[in-house]
């Protein structure tokens, strides 16, 4: 029986169960893990019509360029197949230009500049690390800096005659402290003719980093905007151009299709009109109603958290004290092996604490989500707690593990 002819009866309505896969309640937000955020209706809506339609697709993405334009006032702007491929077109078109010959010979790099500056606390793991993104068009990626410290004297130091671009990475992953504002870091790469490319996947700022001097940003689809799985990249024409360009060399794998350029440009606009201040009341609702659900519970706190890169919105963090009788893991660990799974936003683990972001929270989630974690806490209530680190270094193993094993599961986390 294929999935079309499956009866559309009772659970077999959720397209996940007939394809054989478990339900589960996105609270990462927009994780690309989870299946990023959940797409608006309009950008449903555009990709489904579009999909029955022939088109030329470098005219759609000359249409796109207008629309992307209009919304974040640069000059020009296209869609890919997601963030990660905008930022590998973005690099190969810094060392390429327009010149076709050029474009085919990648990721061979003779005869072109091919070094990519980048803070060393901008070399974020986003799933995979980011300066694999440069090194796949063959560029070479350049840190300098600390961790914790860079300085815009050592960007200038480090700009040679192999400088094709500069890579600034707007993120919660980079490190907090010590890095070089983007106004100064653009205007150091601009002193020397460096362009500055800037990753903006997650961010909602969509028009001030043009103004602020970069050259070409690349935002995620899939995340803020409600898209579907792709990358909005926009900028300057002629960087914009070299790096539409890459579709006919190195990018012809990273393809984007007909439908996700559709969404992807029903989603902009969507946003773009978005009542920011409705949105974000929407979106604080289920946090208090989650943050009530724990109030009285012993060792058990729920604090709402400001976005870290400023975006216009808050989370709820859950905090476990010793003196809740168990760690944070064990809760995590709980909320995922329910029915149906629960996701939450895991980074800051090893501290006592998980993230709860409601961007993608599905129509009668909000209530499943308040009762299952007050029932995983009440059910936790008292079993001894041992080393929370060792405890999560475990858990992060049996994911890791289950994640080599695929497609098989492992046999003790098996369902």
């Amino acid at each position: 029986m294929t999935i079309a002819e499956k009866p559309m009866t009772g659970d077999s309505t959720d397209i996940r169960v007939r394809l054989g896969v478990s339900p589960l309640i996105n609270l990462t937000g927009t994780l690309t893990t989870m299946g990023g955020i959940s797409a608006r209706t309009e950008a449903i809506e555009a990709a489904a019509a579009m999909m029955g339609h022939g088109i030329d697709m470098v005219e759609l993405q000359a249409a796109a360029s207008k629309i992307i334009a209009d919304a974040t006032g640069a000059e020009a702007g296209f869609v890919s197949a997601c963030s990660a491929a905008g930022i590998c077109m973005a690099v190969a078109g810094a060392m390429t230009g327009d010149d076709m010959a050029a474009i085919e010979q990648l990721p061979d790099t003779s005869g072109m500049k091919n070094e990519v500056l980048i803070q060393t606390g901008h070399l974020v793991n986003y799933g995979h690390p980011i300066e694999q993104d440069i090194r796949l068009t063959g560029a070479r990626a350049v840190s300098f800096g600390a961790v914790n410290s860079a300085t815009q004297a050592q960007l200038a130091g480090a700009i040679g005659p192999r400088t094709a671009a500069a890579l600034y990475v707007v993120s919660h992953h980079c490190a907090p402290d010590g890095q070089i504002p983007f106004a100064d870091f653009t205007r150091v790469c601009h002193a020397q003719d460096v362009p500055v490319i800037v990753d903006l996947a997650a961010e909602y700022d969509i028009t001030g980093y043009h103004r602020d001097g970069a050259d070409i940003t690349i935002h995620s689809a899939h995340k803020f905007l409600g898209g579907a799985t792709a990358g909005v990249v926009s900028g300057k024409k002629s960087q914009v151009r070299a790096a539409f360009l890459q579709n006919y060399g190195l990018a012809r794998p990273m393809k984007v299709g007909k439908e996700s350029i559709a969404a992807a440009l029903a989603a902009l606009q969507a946003y773009v009109s978005d009542d920011r201040a409705e949105v974000n009341a929407k979106l604080r609702k289920p946090l208090q109603a989650w943050r009530e659900a724990v109030a009285d519970l012993s060792g058990v706190q729920g604090d709402f958290d400001a976005d870290p890169t400023g975006n216009p919105f808050e989370r709820l963090r859950i905090t476990i004290t010793p003196e809740a009788g168990f760690a944070a893991v064990d809760l995590v660990h709980a909320l995922e092996t329910g029915t149906p799974s629960i996701r939450v936003r895991t980074h800051q683990l090893e501290h006592g604490s998980f993230i709860m972001d409601p961007r993608s929270l599905g129509a009668g989630e909000e209530g499943v989500v308040a009762e299952r974690l007050r029932a995983a806490i009440q059910g936790l209530q008292g079993a001894k707690a041992t080393g929370a680190a060792d405890q999560v270094q475990s858990w992060k193993i049996r994911r890791a593990n289950a994640l080599r094993n695929w497609p098989d599961p492992l046999a003790e986390d098996a369902t």
